[in-house]
């Protein structure tokens, strides 16, 4: 075969997947939002959860935990040197 022909070919078949693949998302889309739009008519009212507020109050890193990161650091340090 030519070149001509095997251009042809390969753009018929590009094309061809190119549509295919087109087709198949407008479909998809298409089935997801009517989809969407049944289960939201018909489905349920969810009640409202009230939002719930942390019951501590998040002040950073304690210092008990700042001071033992500090110490094992340190130790790290002598035993390593």
């Amino acid at each position: 075969m030519d070149i001509t022909a095997l251009l042809t070919t390969a753009s018929n078949l590009m094309l061809t997947g190119m549509v295919g693949v087109f087709v198949f998302l407008s479909l998809l889309i298409t089935c997801v939002t009517v989809m969407s739009k049944l289960v939201s008519r018909f489905a349920e009212p969810e009640l409202a959860m009230p939002a719930r507020t942390p019951s501590f109050k998040s002040q950073g890193v304690p210092n008990e935990h700042i001071a033992a990161i500090s110490a094992a650091i340190a130790q790290y340090k002598t035993n390593n040197n």
